[in-house]
């Protein structure tokens, strides 16, 4: 892994430095004697290379010098000035060397790149730790996503059963109540009508000689809860008068039928449906 960043760098570098060389050889060596080009050319070069070199090594120790960087880049300045110059004065080939005239710049940028990385690389062991974590990760988040999604979709469904449960549980309850509409309204003719309510009386036992009990409409509303009786002994019909006499007239005006009976009962006294209802009738 460390090739990919090194060795790019270093072919650079040493192009650059064969380029440098070269251009000094070529440019000054018209002017003064190829020995003083030869040494400014390797001068340029040389001072190029120790300081890399020395930047290399503060980076394996894991230090840094900003001098020592500064120094490197004007070096690197320094050689992509000489091609530029060299390019600007030759009589031929003048685009040529300006193309090639960045590749000092660029071999100081690949050598940054490549302390970058050096900086920021990890181990093996790191790194597969870094993967295992953020799979697991992933693992994590899938899981939760396919549990919302089940819990979302099984709340959908039950929603759904409990809405049409709903719905069926209205229709009846409609249906019921339009039934015991029209029973209600049959039962209130049939108790309203001059000919069948007479036929109806007719029939009723009288409770008392002399006279004959009125027929009445069957309860149809929410009924008042029955507490459980008491063993106790049953009430003569005298005694049953006289309680539900006092219960009705307790009030002003007169107690119902309903609440008196739930009077009757909440008080502990004991009675059938029939005998209570009979007892009514007499003291109305």
């Amino acid at each position: 892994m460390k090739a990919k960043t090194v060795l790019p760098a270093v072919a650079m570098t040493a192009v650059s430095m064969v380029l440098t060389l070269a251009v000094v050889m070529m440019w000054l060596g018209r002017a003064v004697p190829w020995p003083v080009a030869l040494v400014v050319g390797l001068g340029i070069d040389g001072g190029w290379l120790a300081t890399l070199a020395y930047e290399r090594r503060l980076a394996a120790q894991g230090d840094h010098s900003t001098p020592v960087t500064v120094v490197g880049w004007c070096f690197g300045v320094l050689a992509t000035g000489v091609l530029i110059a060299h390019a600007l004065t030759a009589e031929s080939s003048a685009g040529a060397w300006l193309a090639v005239a960045w590749l000092p710049i660029a071999a100081k940028a690949l050598w940054l790149v490549h302390g970058l990385w050096e900086r920021t690389a990890l181990t093996p062991a790191a790194l597969g730790a870094i993967r295992g974590i953020r799979q697991e990760a992933r693992d994590e988040a899938a899981v939760a996503r396919a549990r919302l999604r089940a819990e979302a979709s099984t709340e959908e469904t039950r929603l759904t059963a409990v809405t049409q449960a709903g719905a069926r549980v209205a229709r009846v309850q409609a249906k019921t109540a339009q039934t015991l509409s029209r029973a209600w309204s049959t039962l209130e003719s049939a108790r309203d009508g001059e000919d069948t309510g007479r036929a109806l009386t007719s029939v009723t036992r009288p409770v008392t000689p002399g006279v004959t009990a009125r027929w009445d409409l069957p309860v149809w509303g929410p009924s008042e809860p029955v507490p459980a009786l008491e063993s106790a002994p049953a009430l003569t019909d005298d005694a049953l008068d006289a309680v539900v006499d006092r219960i009705r007239t307790s009030e002003d005006p007169a107690l119902s039928y309903r609440e008196m009976a739930a009077r009757f009962r909440a008080t502990g006294h004991a009675a059938s449906e029939v005998r209570l209802r009979a007892a009514w009738k007499r003291v109305v």
